[in-house]
């Protein structure tokens, strides 16, 4: 079982996010204060909200969307393709707000294949109260998360449910396993296996202090994916949320994603709080998926916002102790300059790009 005192950190009140979450009729918490004192403040944190359902021996596969485009059908099919074996007992598309059209099609494939359910008319929550809601209507014994532009290898979901079964041999309840994410060209991709999140591994990764002062900072990164793959499972701080399986009771025990987080951090949150909790986690170097780039129209400036809004949220929560503030002055301004830097460098790089198609026009 996971600590209450986990449960108990990192969070803001339930109350806060209610107005949000009126519409949709699953509860998302992370880290409540307590069950009881959260159903008092909301109630939409009612104590017979948060029943863990009945589940079975199979993969409940969840997916977030939100206008992501064709991938995300290679996506759909690398999933409901796996075969018997795989264990996929459903799919749980949750639609954060997908064109008609993308709708329409979504539709059909599943009256094709009741494996595939529609979960829509909530709106663009984000990835982690999305997520939420996916893992609420889950029946499966294990939860998996997968990224709606990431594309699972043949038979990737039966060698993951064969490690799920031998870490039940070896008495472990709780844990999670990531898997090798790589991106088109066969590459690791860079969050595929990490550290925690903590002010020092985001200073050394944010100012590549590793370059400058290797032997200081070498083995204090934060994304291992420079470093060797290793050749067996092995154990890691944290995995890519791009896919990531876990027990559906340590899900519901850990109280499931933050959603104060909309669009990253939130894996590397997840983590944290399953360390805090001595819940192991796995990186599988021999089980691989393809992280695509989806074609979604999602400005990239929004997305580089919402991460920088996500690590303040992150080191906020975990890191405001006394010695933590030592750091987090230099850490917030880290992360800031990066920000800024990003945007000017997308800001110069749209303007090249104008100064071109209108040189074509002409």
């Amino acid at each position: 079982m996971i600590p209450e005192d986990v449960l108990s950190s990192s969070t803001d009140s339930c109350a806060k996010a209610a107005s949000a979450r009126a519409a949709v009729s699953i509860v998302d918490r992370a880290d409540p204060v307590g069950i009881e004192s959260a159903a008092e403040e909301s109630p939409d944190c009612a104590p017979d909200d948060l029943a863990v359902p009945e589940i079975v021996d199979d993969i409940s596969v969840v997916m977030v969307s939100y206008r992501t485009g064709p991938v995300l059908f290679s996506a759909l099919d690398a999933v409901l393709a796996q075969g018997e074996s795989s264990g996929v007992r459903e799919l749980l598309l949750v639609d954060n707000g997908n064109p008609p059209a993308i709708t329409a099609s979504l539709s059909m494939r599943a009256k094709r294949d009741p494996r595939l359910r529609l979960i829509s008319g909530h709106g663009n929550v984000g990835f982690a109260h999305g997520c939420n809601i996916g893992a609420r209507e889950a029946r499966g014994r294990y939860l998996l998360l997968l990224n709606p532009d990431c594309c699972l290898e043949p038979g990737a979901l039966a060698t993951l449910r064969a490690e799920a079964a031998d870490l039940g041999d070896q008495g472990y309840r709780d844990w999670m396993l990531g898997c090798r994410i790589l991106n088109p060209d066969g590459s690791e991709q860079r969050a595929s296996r990490r550290a925690l999140l903590t002010p020092r591994t985001a200073l050394v990764e944010a100012f590549r202090l590793d370059r400058l002062w290797p032997k200081l900072f070498r083995d204090h990164r934060l994304n291992l994916h420079e470093s060797p793959v290793p050749g067996d499972t092995t154990r890691v701080a944290a995995v890519s949320g791009a896919c990531m399986m876990l027990p559906l009771s340590t899900w519901h025990s850990i109280g499931g994603m933050d959603a104060g987080y909309f669009l990253h951090v939130d894996d590397l949150d997840l983590c944290y709080r399953l360390h805090r909790a001595n819940v192991p986690v796995y990186f599988v170097p021999h089980i691989r998926a393809t992280h695509r780039a989806s074609s979604s129209r999602i400005s990239p400036l929004a997305v580089e916002w919402h991460k920088t809004r996500g690590f303040f949220r992150y080191f906020r929560l975990h890191f405001c102790t006394p010695r933590g503030f030592l750091v987090l002055g230099p850490v917030g301004a880290g992360i800031l300059l990066r920000f800024f830097f990003k945007a000017t460098r997308m800001f110069f790089h749209r303007s090249s790009d104008l100064r071109r198609s209108r040189r074509h026009a002409m």
